[in-house]
């Protein structure tokens, strides 16, 4: 299926964005956590392998990015369609693939854009990519996934977590006490380790670099999932390795793990 023009397809804000994404492709994996490295304990795979018969299932990777997931996907379903708004992300990630990019539908647009799919999705994923800005766009994208699966689909989703943040400033913050700061150096400690000059915590927003992210609360994702017709959302967690990723990880191996919130919906 032939790619659409991002110019086309996006208005100005969001084009912006699909730049600023593809622009930031080649070193992806150095800015983001990433899901898919060693050490992580994700719920996504285990799930897809449980689904039965997968030669005969369409799946689509919803936000594809550079394509961390297609390699476990192609070969594995009968139909693979992977949705990027961004170029750059796509280049990348039929790079990634080689030969095998030819067995995967490629869709650079929004993923707010999927009337062609109506109906047609017995999976869907998305990991780390309902993260517009804008609430709006994230609330139509929702509605716009579920009107494409099919009535006994399955929907996976990754989401960034805010909480994990506000954990990451408490731990740090406890640490710079326990070293002797005073109260109000602990604070600048813990606020400047895990930058808060990037995020507005008040609606769980995200900058860097041009790069406009939203991060979840739970209660928020059981929210909007909900408002966009989904049932059954069960929240479990993708849990991160304390390593050099994470500002101050020394200290905190002996501590629950990091997470990013992972969601199985129904449409």
């Amino acid at each position: 299926m032939s790619e659409l023009p991002i110019n086309k397809v996006l208005p100005p804000a969001d084009r912006d964005q699909g730049r600023a994404w593809s622009r930031q492709a080649a070193r992806y994996g150095d800015l983001f956590l990433d899901p898919f490295r060693p050490g992580v304990e994700s719920p996504l795979l285990p799930a897809l392998a449980d689904l039965p018969r997968p030669e005969t299932l369409t799946v689509a990777d919803l936000g594809c990015g550079i394509g961390p997931l297609l390699p476990d996907l192609v070969g594995k379903f009968g139909r693979v369609i992977a949705v990027d708004f961004a170029p750059g992300m796509i280049a990348k990630a039929k790079k990634r693939l080689g030969k095998e990019a030819a067995k995967v539908e490629f869709l650079a647009r929004p993923m707010f854009e999927l009337d062609d799919l109506a109906g047609q999705l017995d999976v869907a994923i998305a990991v780390n990519s309902i993260v517009m800005p804008d609430v709006r766009d994230i609330d139509r994208t929702l509605s716009a996934i579920r009107a494409a699966m099919k009535p006994d689909g399955v929907f996976y989703a990754v989401l960034p977590a805010m909480d994990a943040i506000h954990y990451h400033t408490m731990i740090l913050h406890d640490q710079a006490l326990d070293r002797g700061l005073e109260p109000e150096e602990a604070e600048r400690h813990a606020a400047f380790h895990a930058e808060h000059h990037f995020y507005d915590f008040a609606l769980g927003r995200f900058g860097f670099l041009g790069l406009r992210q939203k991060f979840w609360q739970p209660f928020e994702a059981r929210h909007r999932f909900a408002k966009a017709g989904f049932r059954e959302v069960e929240l479990s967690q993708v849990l991160y390795p304390w390593d050099d990723s994470i500002a101050g990880f020394q200290d905190f191996t002996h501590l629950p793990k990091s997470w990013d919130w992972f969601v199985k919906a129904r449409p």
